[in-house]
């Protein structure tokens, strides 16, 4: 009966240990959610202020390192995310997003 028990409780502390990875990361994806909006907004400005200028339209910028690192860690989150939605797994069904 000790082994059961010690079992439930190993298992019930790995519970614990995922939901709080899974809550930082959903914070971290909303924290990152929010940020590209502001890089789209500043984006969309930018580009309406050129118009507005007259200017031709331009071609967006070279990405910089720092941008290709983030969409490479982007492509890398979605890549295991759909890895993990195979795997049948449903411990993600009842986060929501805003």
């Amino acid at each position: 009966m000790t082994s059961q028990r010690d079992r439930i409780e190993s298992l019930e502390s790995r519970v614990e240990e995922l939901e709080a990875t899974i809550r930082g990361l959903t914070e971290e994806l909303v924290e990152a959610n929010q940020r590209i909006k502001e890089l789209e907004t500043k984006h969309a400005t930018a580009d309406a202020a050129e118009s507005a200028d007259g200017a031709e339209a331009s071609v967006s910028p070279a990405p910089t390192e720092s941008t290709a690192d983030e969409e490479a860690k982007t492509d890398e989150f979605h890549e295991e995310n759909e890895t993990d939605d195979e795997g049948g797994s449903e411990l993600g069904d009842d986060i929501i997003v805003a």
